[in-house]
């Protein structure tokens, strides 16, 4: 048999022979070992950011009124590289998409040291930017989990690389001593330091994928249900869209994840400030968000779990209800210090839930060759949505109060669940 040769680079690689079903599922532990563990090392990166980014921003522009302009910015840079990502993989596999996400995480976290050392602040923002695609890999790792896991685990497939998100959250902020030190070696500023460590785990990240992720778990998977290499043909942008109308579980998901990805931004971003005001110290607010992302990350592998064994919808709508409760418990507790801390708490889970369900949802219910720029259309509009929500969070607060903010998102959950358990196919 004459092997396939190309000199285009941007050429449809021919899925690989599939291999027996116990290699599969060899493989398959194999890919969800290695996404794990780039997903620690990545997140250094990510948790340095979202730990500093409001503080470098007011010290660099010199204003306060700036200072949530870097995570913004980060925020729109993971909504940047999703799509370009998810071409990529579609095009040429997952290992290749991932690798590149975090080479350019590593990039760009390295931009923002030299940015702190320089002081200046349009490098800052960005660096930033170039450390988003981290989080678009993060999100698009989370779906190469499940390119051959089976049906009946595959939530909880899906979790373990959700799950594991948190290490790197948690360990990045407790760097910052370790960076302060690296930053004493190279002799820069000790707010550089802890960039230079995400800079780093970014790079070893993208280094355990591009050599370890072989076989390519997406191209194998196309292998598993097609054997016409005609079948992985590039679907456009607009054919995305397409697929995500005329399939009611596509649309499904693509609302559950969104709205609740709105609504936990939004929340979590104005209850620090509005915890503030009402005389919190900066002790407890640190807490209070170590205890939200606690319970986002910390419990997907039961959400997982649950989302196999009960079912996609209902854990999607399980997640809505939590959401709702958060909303409910902000309002009713606005004026207590531990009751905004457990509404943070259930907005945590309720995220946790509704982000496992739906994206495992999302997976099953398109073709294997859409699915990568599915997918990335999913992410690129989670993204688009926090930032929209973090940005309006602040204008709503600022011209209605606390309670109108949680109220409304407590609304968009309502919403987004009578949808998900009414719409049915066209």
């Amino acid at each position: 048999m004459t092997e396939h040769t190309s000199s285009d680079p941007t050429a449809v690689p021919p899925p690989p022979v599939l291999p027996p079903r116990a290699t599969l599922v060899r493989v398959q532990h194999r890919t969800i070992a290695l996404l794990c563990g780039a997903q620690v090392l990545g997140g250094l990166a990510m948790g340095a950011s979202l730990a500093l980014g409001a503080i470098l921003a007011e010290r660099l522009s010199g204003s306060e009124s700036v200072a949530g302009l870097a995570t913004t910015v980060l925020t729109l840079g993971a909504a940047a590289a999703g799509l370009p990502l998810a071409a990529l993989a579609q095009r040429a596999g997952r290992r290749p998409a991932l690798a590149t996400g975090f080479v350019i995480a590593a990039v760009g976290a390295a931009v923002v040291a030299i940015a702190v050392d320089v002081g200046w602040f349009p490098l800052l923002l960005l660096g930033m930017a170039g450390v988003g695609s981290g989080t678009a890999v993060s999100l698009q790792s989370r779906f190469a989990a499940t390119d051959l896991a089976e049906p009946r685990t595959r939530g909880r497939d899906l979790s373990l690389v959700v799950w594991m998100t948190m290490v790197g959250a948690v360990a990045g902020p407790a760097l910052l001593p370790m960076g302060a030190e690296i930053a004493g070696v190279l002799g820069v500023d000790e707010l550089a330091g802890p960039f230079v460590i995400g800079a780093a785990g970014a790079a070893a990240a993208a280094l355990v994928l591009w050599s370890g992720l072989r076989p390519d778990p997406l191209l194998l998977s196309t292998a598993a249900t097609s054997s016409d290499s005609t079948a992985v043909a590039k679907p456009t942008l607009a054919q995305g869209w397409q697929t995500i109308r005329q399939i009611a579980e596509a649309r499904n998901a693509v609302v559950s994840v969104v709205s609740a990805h709105a609504v936990m931004v939004a929340v979590m971003a104005l209850t620090p400030v509005h915890m503030t005001h009402g005389g919190a110290s900066i002790t407890l607010v640190g807490l209070s968000i170590s205890a939200h992302v606690a319970g986002m990350y910390a419990l997907a592998p039961v959400m997982g779990v649950l989302t196999d064994r009960v079912g996609r919808v209902p854990t999607v709508v399980i997640g809505q209800a939590l959401l709702l409760a958060a909303c409910v418990t902000g309002f009713a507790a606005q004026h207590s210090q531990r009751g905004l801390v457990v509404a943070l708490v259930l907005l945590g889970l309720g995220w946790s839930a509704t982000t496992v369900a739906g994206s495992t949802l999302l997976t099953e219910s398109i073709p294997v060759p859409q699915r990568p720029r599915v997918q990335g259309i999913s992410d690129t509009a989670m993204s688009l949505a926090g930032a929209v929500a973090g940005a309006l969070a602040g204008v709503v607060v600022g011209l209605f109060g606390y309670p109108v903010l949680v109220l409304g998102a407590g609304a968009i959950s309502v919403i987004a669940a009578i949808y998900v358990l009414t719409d049915r196919p066209r």
